[in-house]
């Protein structure tokens, strides 16, 4: 075998990765405080170490999984894109924005240390989250089927409003109503409801 060849992860250590991923995605989206690496591990069904041999520390599980939702966020826009019209897409967009924001209440604390210390660059996902905007909103527009005079900057500040205000489960239908007031407003007046 070749020095500069990788070795691929086991079948079983990928599918263990991908379990500890997702279960600490919903952890963190549900609690109020920071999970425990143990229920972490204890929820998606491993042992303490094999959450220790993926994620070395608790500031590498959330750098990943918030990586990891950034990255659903991205693709999420030209994935939508594919499957709906613009204005849908974006309205399915802000859900998943709202999902992300969700999973950040409980790594909250870790998150904004990492943000501080340069782990995280949050300029560098500021730029990817207003693409994706920007990618959806450049489709609507070519359609005549969004306004042509909205900046990504402004739908990314109204949804922190938004779910600054109405972020908490409790709070769903609230979002809801203030999400579609939002895509209402990025109707041309023409395509109002």
């Amino acid at each position: 075998m070749a020095a500069e060849e990788t070795r691929r992860p086991r079948a079983d250590a990928a599918r263990n990765r991908q379990q500890l991923l997702e279960v600490a995605t919903r952890l963190f989206a549900s609690s109020e405080t920071e999970p425990s690496m143990r229920a972490i591990a204890s929820a998606a069904g491993v042992g303490i170490a094999t959450l220790y041999r993926h994620f070395p520390t608790r500031e590498s599980l959330v750098d990943a999984v918030y990586r990891d939702q950034v990255t659903r966020l991205t693709s999420g826009a030209r994935e939508l894109l594919a499957e709906l019209d613009p204005p849908a897409a974006l309205r399915r967009w802000m859900d998943l924005f709202g999902e992300w924001i969700a999973t950040k209440n409980g790594m909250l604390d870790t998150l904004l240390a990492m943000i501080e210390s340069g782990e995280i660059g949050h300029a560098h996902t500021r730029t990817e989250l207003l693409g994706a905007i920007d990618e959806i909103l450049d489709a609507g527009r070519a359609s005549g089927q969004l306004r042509g005079d909205v900046p990504a900057e402004d739908i990314a500040a109204a949804l922190i409003g938004i779910f600054t205000v109405a972020g908490s489960p409790g709070h769903k239908a609230m979002a809801d109503r203030l999400l579609n007031l939002l895509m209402d407003g990025l109707r041309p007046s023409s395509r109002r409801r």
